[in-house]
């Protein structure tokens, strides 16, 4: 083992070529270092010094620092439970007080790690959402923009982490069912903007409905038929309108559904119509609870119609007199608690007949029986009655407060209170609000809901908002189920809709891919009675639809909704995508500038779909074109301008075809691009893209990218027809596609081996100078600078191709059997012109690469020879 000696003299070795003259060097021994550092331990205080400091600032505060100590010290946890003072075995009272104490704290103890437990679960549900929402936009950016370009598909697709990414960027195939509901969906949106554009209204939630029930039915389609019928409810929309040709129908009679809510529900939610519209919407899911449990009803008697014994009276009061026999009477008895009256369960009918809608047959079965009710309950039916007839089903507060009285001394307690009877007085005076269950009444989530809905009152208890908030805390595993579970997808949205809260039920449904169809629909359907509230651009979330402001009321995205809809089929139906798209615009009118910003979406998502959309005639019939005659025809865009809040020609030019066209020209679709200008009517712009597209094309040995390069061919050839024609577009940028169309055409002849032909066309462009005048060609070289972009990039094209021709036809003519002077006096012409050439070439040497010039010069030889 080495000794210090030794290890300090490895210390010094290690910064030994470290010195520098200009500083001064400290060596220090090891007994100086020890003398150092005793001295630096001597000037810091203390740990004693430290515990007096503390102790005596703890006594003036009276605090006995030191006996603390001595007391944590000596603590036996032991003994923790146990009482403080032994307890005898005779001291009964003093175990029971010392039991309740326990039981005390151990519930304390465990509601704590319920709590913690309840927390961390929410931390984890939240952290799983969030992250399965951001992995689903990544994979949809990331799918978006992979399927757009084959070639990074398969390059992609050969690598194993690439086949990964697709399978989840792309997400599994659409099923058959899915298609064909989202088939059956796009006529209804189609409809109903066919219903915009002629200014009447359309019942789109009644169309959706009937959609769906053309569709194999399944638990998803059944729960979304339920909403649906509860969405018509609280929207007040009817079946259907009369046609316009009916003579009593007229556009000025026929109702306004189009945002017919959306200044209320946009406005301020303490004004009189906000709550107006909340008591009509809880009044509207309490109805379709109502319908929907006398369908219960209706069919349980016709399943079972011996057990029923309807007999031939067909009324309403005894159809419920069946049902709840069917419901409660058991083995020759009737359940307890179930409280007779002249022979009949009187209380429970009553409630029967309130719960299915039919308040008219409930009060009738009530007078009937007056007299034996009052017998039991003095004045009910008098408080009954004032109760079905008053707005709303609100009594006054003297009545409240004697149902109150009433309620509390004689059934509050009871335990053989009839639990009909109870529910039927706390809807009357709208009691104990917060103890929201009664035994043998709320027994199903539609009968609790419904009994919530009944109970809400706007001027007390928070009324519907108040129900809301109850239901959030509830959360959606409480009544949809395990997230698992598909049998009741859907519950929860409808329950969010009952309560008012339309963008976080579309919001529930759009979390779940099997639903995500309805999600989008139902948001257009309460976009366009007014129901929707969408988030400004600042506000708006890339991860989730659903905007959640500290400061304001939920918002939802129509514009990410409608998007992330439609890209699964823009490519191969456009004109479907659109329909969508037109309506984004339904929220154009609402406040703040949002409703500015969504048209501009709406704009932007059309300009998507024309980049996106396949080319062809289905193309042309999106955006408009022209017709061999030269009119222009408008395309479904255009069409449709009204829906997008497009004012006129120009402003649909500026922001639809102009912006498209470049983001085309962008995406390397040039051929759309230029159509789009032409279409927009910048014919500079075109004629410019033409240049820019052929010089490109022309360029490429090959010919170009095969079908695009002719594509582009045939449009500049067809534009330009159409412009010499109208004198449009004169100038240099038209001149060079001329000449470049004419480039092509000699291209095309030479490939065909006709050289001459070929040759005739270039000489017929004037790019090169061919007749052997020296002061000509120089001239033209120095031209040359001021001729089109990409006619100086092609130069070497064209030299190249003229050169070929030349020796060619020299080829030709030399093998050809022609008069010896006439075939000397055609030779001499071709040297002549090739000389020419090589002049030309000699000037403009620097402009190309020196293979061609070498090319160009042995070509020249062989003609000279």
């Amino acid at each position: 083992m080495a000794d210090l000696s030794s290890l300090l003299n490895s210390a010094q070795a290690l910064t030994s070529h470290l010195s520098r003259p200009d500083l001064p060097s400290v060596k220090l021994s090891l007994d100086q270092i020890e003398a150092q550092s005793r001295r630096l331990v001597a000037r810091q205080p203390g740990t004693s010094t430290d515990n007096d400091k503390a102790n005596y600032l703890l006594a003036q505060a009276h605090v006995d620092a030191p006996a603390l100590a001595s007391s944590i010290a000596h603590l036996n946890t032991a003994a923790t439970f146990t009482p403080l003072q032994a307890l005898q075995d005779t001291d009964v009272a003093g175990y029971l007080r010392h039991a309740h104490e326990q039981n005390i704290i151990s519930t304390i103890e465990e509601g704590r790690r319920e709590t913690q437990a309840e927390f961390y679960r929410l931390l984890r549900e939240r952290g799983r959402k969030t992250w399965e929402a951001k992995k689903r936009r990544v994979f949809e950016e990331l799918g978006g923009r992979v399927s757009g370009d084959a070639k990074a598909v398969g390059e992609l697709k050969k690598s194993f982490r690439g086949k990964a990414v697709l399978a989840a960027s792309t997400g599994p195939s659409v099923s058959l069912q899915t298609q064909s509901k989202m088939m059956a969906y796009d006529r209804v949106i189609g409809d109903l903007n066919n219903a915009r554009l002629r200014g009447t209204s359309y019942p789109i939630i009644h169309s959706l409905m009937q959609a769906a029930a053309s569709l194999p039915i399944d638990s998803i389609t059944q729960q979304w038929l339920q909403n649906l019928h509860v969405l018509s409810k609280i929207a007040a929309e009817p079946p259907s309108l009369p046609p316009l040709e009916h003579a009593g129908a007229h556009i000025l009679n026929t109702p306004l559904f189009e945002r017919k809510h959306a200044r209320v529900y946009l406005g301020s939610q303490e004004s009189r119509e906000a709550v107006a519209l909340r008591r009509q919407i809880a009044r509207g899911g309490r109805e379709a609870l109502e319908e929907q449990y006398w369908d219960i009803v209706e069919r349980t008697l016709q399943q079972r119609p011996l057990e029923a014994m309807v007999g031939g009276d067909p009324s309403v009061a005894n159809r419920i007199r069946a049902f709840v026999g069917m419901r409660h009477f058991r083995s020759g008895e009737w359940e307890e608690r179930i409280e007779i009256v002249k022979g009949s369960p009187m209380w429970a009918q009553l409630f029967y007949l309130i719960r299915t809608g039919h308040a008219e047959e409930a009060l009738a079965e009530a007078v009937k029986h007056q007299t034996a009710i009052e017998h039991r309950e003095s004045g009910f039916v008098t408080h009954f009655r004032a109760w079905l007839e008053s707005p709303d089903r609100k009594l006054p507060k003297p009545q409240r407060d004697h149902l109150q009285s009433v309620y509390n001394a004689h059934m509050l307690h009871s335990s053989t209170a009839d639990p009909f009877k109870l529910a039927l007085y706390k809807l009357m005076g709208k009691l104990e609000p917060t103890r929201r269950t009664v035994a043998l009444v709320t027994m199903t989530t539609e009968d609790w809901l419904w009994f919530q809905l009944s109970m809400a009152d706007e001027d007390e208890q928070g009324g519907l908002r108040g129900l809301a908030q109850v239901l959030l805390g509830y959360g959606e595993q409480h009544f949809d189920g395990p997230a698992g579970q598909k049998s009741r997808r859907g519950v929860w949205a409808g329950v969010l809709l009952m309560c008012g809260q339309f963008e976080r039920a579309v919001a529930a449904l759009w979390e779940h891919q099997e639903t995500e169809v309805e999600a989008v629909h139902l948001a257009i359907a309460l976009a366009y009675h007014g129901l929707l509230r969408v988030p400004s651009r600042a506000e708006t979330s890339e991860m989730t639809p659903l905007s959640l402001p500290a400061n304001g009321p939920p918002a939802l995205s129509l514009t990410t909704l409608v998007w992330r809809y439609i890209r699964q089929f823009v490519k191969m139906d456009a004109k479907e995508a659109l329909q969508y798209v037109y309506c984004v615009c339904l929220s154009a009118d609402q406040g703040d500038g949002v409703g500015r910003q969504q048209v501009e979406n709406a704009w932007e998502l059309v300009r998507r779909i024309i980049v996106l959309a396949n080319t062809g005639a289905a193309w042309e019939e999106l955006v408009g074109g022209f017709r061999p005659d030269g009119t222009r025809f408008a395309g479904v865009i255009e069409q449709g301008a009204s829906l997008l809040k497009l004012s006129d020609s120009r402003e649909f030019n500026e922001q639809i075809l102009i912006r498209a066209a470049k983001h085309s020209e962008q995406n390397d679709r040039l051929p759309e691009a230029i159509k789009l200008y032409n279409l927009a009517g910048d014919y500079a712009t075109v004629i410019a893209c033409l240049a820019q597209a052929l010089g490109n094309t022309i360029a490429n040995p090959s010919g170009g990218e095969g079908d695009k390069a002719r594509t582009i061919e045939r449009t500049a050839a067809e534009i330009l027809r159409h412009y010499e024609r109208t004198n449009r577009a004169v100038g240099k940028d038209r001149e060079a596609v001329v000449r470049l169309l004419r480039i092509r055409e000699a291209m095309d002849a030479k490939d065909a081996g006709r050289v001459d032909v070929a040759l005739d066309v270039i000489e017929s462009t004037d790019l090169i100078p061919l007749d052997g005048d020296v002061a000509k060609i120089t001239r033209r070289a120095e031209e040359f600078k001021d001729l089109h972009e990409a006619l100086q990039r092609n130069l070497q094209t064209y030299l190249t191709l003229t050169m070929d021709c030349l020796a060619g036809v020299h080829h030709r003519v030399k093998e050809s059997g022609l008069a010896d002077a006439n075939r000397q006096m055609t030779l001499a012409a071709l040297r002549k012109k090739s000389r020419s050439l090589m002049v030309f070439a000699g000037i403009l040497k620097y402009r190309m690469s020196p293979d061609v010039y070498s090319y160009l010069a042995r070509l020249d030889v062989e003609i000279a020879l």
